[in-house]
Parts: C-alpha cells; structure tokens; sequence
C-alpha cells in the first residue's frame, strides 16, 4: 500500500498545499514566512489524507 499511498501523495500534497499558500495570499500575507509555511503545513496534511485515500482505494 506504501508505493499507493506516494501516489496519491503527489497529488494531494500539491493540491494542498496550493489551496493552503492561495488562502494565505488572499488574506493579505505577502512575506516569504507564511507562504512556505502554510505549503509545509499542506505538504504534511496529505499524509494522512493520502494514506486514508490509498486504504479506500485498496478495498
């Protein structure tokens, strides 16, 4: 389930993470700080969401 998992990873990571820096911007933060951390923080979320995705995926 592991190489599954990556794969969704992929996606999901980047799909999070763009949602997050794009919410960031719209509230106004224009510094280099918040946007790369609110991309970490949606890189480290599609973990979990990936490994849920992946177990569904599986059966």
């Amino acid at each position: 389930m592991l190489p599954l998992m990556l794969i969704v990873h992929i996606f999901l990571g980047s799909t999070l993470a763009g949602t997050a820096v794009i919410a960031v911007l719209v509230m106004g933060y224009t510094a280099v700080l918040p946007i790369v951390l609110a991309a970490a923080v949606g890189f480290v979320a599609a973990f979990p969401a990936s490994y849920l995705v992946a177990r569904k995926l599986e059966g």
